[in-house]
């Protein structure tokens, strides 16, 4: 007997084996593939359908400085009103992903993996195509839902100085904070992505977590960062220099770093080193075949 068979449980049955082999979490090599095989179709989509898709995710990206500006309105000042303001942070989130809309920080970790996989110039040049017309679908919704939320008569002036605050304590940060910020925030994005596939049942609170905790320590994000930088500029209170250059090219950066080049490629990695094999083999070739499932078919 192999030291494997003896260290089982003893007196399970062949279906209880079979249970136990069937609930095991999905392998990194799993995850990996399940990811890649989304990007690779993302990387697919018409330019215009990217186009459409992210103009939307950025306009519904306006929740979460609502929810937030809505949040501090009522609330007494003072640290816990950013304790529970930043459950706002999560509504555009939630919107975005939940409807599969294009979101720029999501794609720096599923349209990454394909390029990864299979490095050639063609895969290089769908992934810049991507993050390009992605970006600015993105920031178009973003400065247009800003520009909405201030000029029209939607709000109270109690609300409306809410939104400023929230902007204003985003241009606190100096551009090395932007960056750095950005980095922990493409990070946990792309942590958020990978732990998705696993846990479909719980993907709210996946989303409702991790987003929760970069409003919390105040990390750096271009597409919600852009809602809320922009709603100052429109209202005079910052100018486009500033909005570009102090905040949006040092969090893009970071996002992009944190996202790609630092859980891609460790992601990756991992999965490459298990067997030394190209992830998109190692489902063909080190899964053993599913179980057949009775559907009630004769």
């Amino acid at each position: 007997m192999s030291d494997a068979q003896s260290e089982k449980t003893p007196g399970l049955s062949a279906d209880e084996e079979q249970e136990v082999s069937l609930n095991q979490p999905p392998r990194a090599a799993v995850l990996h593939e399940i990811i890649r095989y989304q990007g690779d179709q993302e990387l697919e989509r018409t330019l215009a359908a990217l186009w459409w898709s992210a103009l939307a995710a950025g306009l519904s990206m306006g929740l979460s400085l609502m929810a937030m500006g809505l949040f501090y309105a009522r609330l007494p000042e003072g640290d816990s009103a950013q304790v529970i303001a930043s459950i706002g942070y999560s509504a555009g989130f939630l919107a975005v992903i939940l409807a599969r809309q294009q979101l720029f920080t999501e794609n720096t970790l599923t349209a990454v993996l394909p390029v990864m996989t299979a490095p050639t110039l063609a895969n290089f040049g769908r992934l810049l195509r991507l993050w390009s017309v992605v970006l600015l679908g993105n920031l178009a919704g973003t400065l247009l839902v800003a520009w909405v939320m201030l000029e029209l008569p939607i709000f109270d002036s109690k609300t409306d100085v809410a939104f400023l605050e929230v902007g204003r304590k985003v241009m606190m940060n100096d551009v090395s904070q932007m960056f750095a910020k950005g980095i922990v925030s493409g990070w946990m994005i792309a942590t958020m992505v990978w732990m998705i596939p696993s846990m479909e049942h719980a993907k709210i609170w996946i989303i409702l977590m991790i987003t929760y905790l970069m409003a919390l320590g105040d990390f750096t994000h271009i597409v919600v960062g852009s809602v809320e930088v922009s709603y100052l500029v429109w209202a005079g209170d910052e100018t486009w220099s500033s909005f570009w250059l102090e905040f949006a090219l040092p969090t893009l950066a970071g996002n992009i770093i944190g996202g790609s080049f630092i859980f891609g490629l460790i992601s990756h990695a991992q999965v490459r080193s298990d067997s030394g094999k190209p992830p998109s083999r190692l489902l063909k070739e080190d899964q053993p075949p599913s179980p057949r499932r009775d559907n009630g078919n004769k």
